[in-house]
Order: C-alpha cells, then sequence, then structure tokens
C-alpha cells in the first residue's frame, strides 16, 4: 500500500512486524500491529457501509484509549475527516463544535457521552441542520445510537487510494492568531510531512525498540501527530494512560520499562520532589518536553537528579505541531526551544513585516510542507502566497540558529500546554446576572504553567458575584478554562478607544506572584 496517510504506516508496519505490540494499556489491553491493521481496516470499511462518505467529518470524543486510536486512523484511511475534541469539553463546547464543523458522526466513551448527548438536545438552536450519528464506546448504546462495534465491518475491502494528499485529514480546534476557537485545517500532507521532518532529527526521538508514554492526550496535536504519530512512523510501543497521575504514571514507566517520556512541562513540578525520582526513572532514555517553554533551571535540576536528558520545542497546532527541537541545536543553548527541524525554515519579522536580520525580537513565521492549509471553512488566514505563516508568537534567533521564545503577540494563556482563549471565557463570565464586564489574563502557576484570572467588574451589590461567576463557568467552561481566581473590581483600565489594558493586568499578577501585591 502506498504511504498516501497515516494510516498506511499500520499497514506497512503490520506487514514488517504483524506480532510485535503496537498498543499497551495501561490496565493490560493490548494490540499487535497486525491486529491494530484489522481494526482499522474494519472501521475504514464500516464507515462506508453506514454512508459516511470521503470529505465528511466525524467527531471523536474518546480518551487515551486503543479505541481512540483505531476509530482515529480507521477515519484517516476512509478519507473522512477526523474532528478530535476534549472528552472534558463542556455541552455547549461540543454543540458549537459539531455545529460548525458539520459533523455526521460522533464517536464517544462513557466518559464523555452524557455530555454529548446533551449537546445535540441542543444543536437546533445552533443553526445545524440535522443532528450526528452517536457512536457509543465503554458503555451500552442509548436509543437511536450505535455500539462501536457496529461500525467495524465483518468483510474488509479495500479502499482507493488517497487521490490527493492536500485533502483534508483532521480538523483541529485551536485559537490560532484570533481569539474564539476555529478549526485548523490539516491535510494528509500536513501530518505525513511532521512525521517525517521529526524523523529526520538526528540523533532520534525514538527507535523500533522504545516504549513510549502516551499520557500526553491524543485530541491534541502534540499526542496525535508528534507522539501516534513518531510511534507509528518507528513501529514503536505506545503505552497508553488516560488519567494523568503523577505517581502513578512514574510506576507506569518502571513496570512498562517506557524508554522515550513525551510530557508537557507542568508534569516537572510534581515529579521532581520525588526523593525517589531517579531510580524511577531507570528504563528512561530521552524526556521530551512541548506545548509550552520549560524553564533552563527546571532541565538542569530534573537532568541533575537523574541523569536523564530532556529535550524541548516549539510547535502549534498549525505546524502539525513540532517547528523546532534542542535535538537539532549545535550545541543546545540553555533557555531555548532549538532549531528548525529539517525542511522547516524559521524567519523574524519587525512590525512592519520587515525582515529582522540581528537577534533582536520579531514575529516567528514558518515555511514547510507541514503547515496547515488554513482555517475551516475556507481556508482563510492560513500560509501566504510565498508559504509563510505568522505564528502569533515573537521570540529572537542566535548566531547559531536556536529559537528562543519572548512573548505572544496574541494573549492566548497556555494552561497545562493548553489553550485558553480569553475571549471565550469573558463571553461567558458577562452571561452572569450582576457582571457588567470582564476581563481574563494567565498569571504565573507553578502547577500548570499559567493559570486563568479574571477580572470582573459588578453592576450592583459586589456580594455574591464571585460565587456567581465560579458556578456559571462551572456550567460552561471546561476545567482547565475555568478562572482559578477571580477578582472583583470597580473598574477595569481602559485605553482611550475603550480597550482594556491587559498588559497592567498581568502586571498585577506577575507582582502578586513576586509577594509586591497582597
Amino acid at each position: 500500500m502506498p504511504r498516501n496517510d497515516v494510516s498506511a504506516l499500520v499497514a506497512e508496519a503490520a506487514a514488517d512486524v504483524p506480532d510485535r505490540r503496537a498498543l499497551v494499556e495501561g490496565g493490560g489491553r493490548s494490540l499487535t500491529w497486525a491486529g491494530l491493521e484489522d481494526e482499522v481496516a474494519r472501521i475504514a470499511t464500516g464507515l462506508g457501509a453506514r454512508d459516511i462518505r470521503a470529505g465528511q467529518r466525524v467527531m471523536i470524543v474518546v480518551g487515551n484509549r486503543i479505541e481512540f486510536v483505531t476509530t482515529y486512523l480507521g477515519v484517516l484511511r476512509a478519507q473522512v475527516v477526523a474532528v478530535p475534541v476534549n472528552p472534558r469539553s463542556t455541552a455547549d463546547e461540543v454543540a458549537r463544535m459539531v455545529a460548525d464543523s458539520g459533523a455526521r458522526l460522533v464517536v464517544v466513551d462513557e466518559s464523555a457521552v452524557d455530555v454529548v448527548r446533551a449537546a445535540l438536545s441542543g444543536l437546533s438552536g445552533l443553526g445545524a441542520t440535522a443532528a450526528p450519528t452517536v457512536v457509543v464506546t465503554g458503555t451500552e448504546p442509548g436509543e437511536g445510537e450505535l455500539a462501536l462495534a457496529d461500525l467495524r465491518a465483518d468483510v474488509v475491502r479495500p479502499v482507493p487510494p488517497l487521490p490527493d494528499p492536500e485533502k483534508l485529514a483532521a480538523l483541529l480546534y485551536t485559537g490560532g492568531t484570533s481569539g474564539r476557537p476555529r478549526a485548523a485545517m490539516l491535510s494528509h500532507r500536513a501530518l505525513l510531512a511532521n512525521i517525517e521532518q521529526v524523523a529526520a532529527v538526528e540523533p532520534p526521538m525514538m527507535h523500533g525498540d522504545d516504549v513510549v508514554l502516551g499520557a500526553l492526550p491524543l485530541f491534541h496535536v502534540y499526542g496525535l501527530n508528534a507522539v501516534l504519530g513518531g510511534v507509528l512512523q518507528h513501529r514503536a510501543r505506545l503505552l497508553l494512560v488516560e488519567h494523568f497521575e503523577p505517581q502513578a504514571v512514574l510506576d507506569l514507566i518502571e513496570d512498562e520499562a517506557c524508554s522515550v517520556v513525551p510530557v508537557a512541562p507542568p508534569v516537572f513540578a510534581h515529579w521532581l520532589p520525588d526523593e525517589h525520582l531517579a531510580e524511577r526513572m531507570g528504563p528512561v532514555r530521552l524526556v521530551l518536553s512541548g506545548s509550552a517553554p520549560l524553564a533552563a533551571e527546571v532541565v538542569e535540576q530534573f537532568t541533575a537528579t537523574t541523569g536523564v536528558p530532556v529535550h524541548q520545542g516549539y510547535g502549534l497546532t498549525e505546524a502539525a505541531p513540532v517547528v523546532t527541537s534542542t535535538l537539532c541545536s549545535n550545541p543546545p543553548q540553555p533557555g531555548s526551544v532549538g532549531a528548525a527541524l529539517p525542511g522547516i525554515e524559521l524567519r523574524l519579522v519587525d512590525e512592519s513585516r520587515g525582515r529582522v536580520a540581528t537577534e533582536d525580537p520579531g514575529e516567528i513565521q514558518v515555511r514547510g510542507d507541514n503547515l496547515f492549509s488554513g482555517y475551516w471553512p475556507d481556508g482563510a488566514d492560513g500560509p501566504d502566497e510565498d508559504g509563510w505563516f505568522r505564528t502569533g508568537d515573537v521570540g529572537f534567533l542566535d548566531a547559531s540558529g536556536d529559537l528562543f521564545l519572548v512573548d505572544r503577540v496574541e494573549e492566548l494563556v497556555l494552561v497545562s500546554g493548553f489553550h485558553v482563549y480569553p475571549s471565550e471565557v469573558e463571553d461567558v463570565l458577562r452571561e452572569v446576572d450582576g457582571v457588567l464586564d470582564a476581563a481574563v489574563v494567565g498569571a504565573p502557576d507553578a502547577d500548570t504553567g499559567e493559570s486563568v484570572v479574571a477580572y470582573v467588574v459588578a453592576s450592583g451589590d459586589p456580594s455574591g458575584v464571585e460565587e456567581a461567576v465560579r458556578a456559571h463557568a462551572a456550567e460552561r467552561l471546561a476545567r482547565f478554562k475555568q478562572p482559578a481566581r477571580i477578582e472583583v473590581v470597580d473598574t477595569l483600565p481602559l485605553t482611550v478607544t475603550g480597550r482594556v489594558q491587559k498588559g497592567r493586568l498581568r502586571g498585577l499578577e506577575r507582582r502578586r506572584v513576586l509577594g509586591l501585591l497582597e
């Protein structure tokens, strides 16, 4: 089978190493490469039998378990478009994404099935023409729903080769360089290109005999294409972890002899206090950190404690996702996020879009075959005619080509590596009776990198406003988007044009962290 999509990597592995284990869950379930190929082929055939056609969308609301992997790869094999979604999303969030993507099918596990049902019951108010079919795994389907087993065809039929690698493969919801979340359009070309770019890094991040920790959520581009995609490319073994509990994951690393451990920066704060950390990291040869910058002193402390090197990189959903890695640095520079991967170009531009030729900061622009095709549905705000994409991030390049992140042009808040879009949270908070206005910023947080802080202006008596805001946010927003702290204030600082001066609010948060503010 020609390598025309990510699922072709499974077919190649199944032909070469059919009996080697490909996926293992913390609870003990596993699949060989031959078993994974069989499941992918049956689901791809079954989608066609259910009249799901190429180009239509299938939403996947499933945790880190075997069924996510088989469904995602089966969708790609069928040339249908995968829409992975956080199982912890609220009903409002799911409804909005279903309506926006026009999903024909929603595959959901037992942890999110009630949320999906509630979301679909409210679709009519969002302009959706028809509710998608619900396919359930992990529990019995309800009336009018299907079990995931019903998608598995009894007889596998070959799928015609993908006619064009530019065809859409996945929609991943992200803020991009704007406020409200919208879906980045990732083609088969982009997904495969980044897998191959990462594979070209020397020394390699993964080998065929590696056991790779799969604790990063698969609905997120880092887990989806950097981790799962790398495992498929190298025919490594992926240990799927559905719920991240710091000590339990360390136990799994020991028990399953994990050798490559991709994590997000907040994990280090949980692990470093463990007095037996060096022993527990015994099987590990490499830790990979991504989705947010990791402080140089944390890298130094972790490596000094465990003897395990930590390499980090810079990426974004629109780049599928990896752009740089310290494995590409020559030599690695403390505090940098590394140099560009093979096949990826970087440049910095100033406010007038002129090229920054010195080590002064500028907006980071990226060019490469791994870039997305713009935002759904019309491809808006994608790479320009010369192939360059504006990331919205600010950084500088040193003489060796290492990238250092400085700030973000936009005001996204990164909580445990996940984007929180202030405008989305602010809109929800303004729905609360007694709230006149709201502004959301990120504050430094030792556990999550950043936390969400909301400043709200009460329209009348401020008593009870904080409690009302917290209750409403819990109902309308996923947990990581909910404000960790709510400040009820008389006014918000405004510019002469009426815009909230969020820089002043972030300054207050920095002073609070430094102990300069009560």
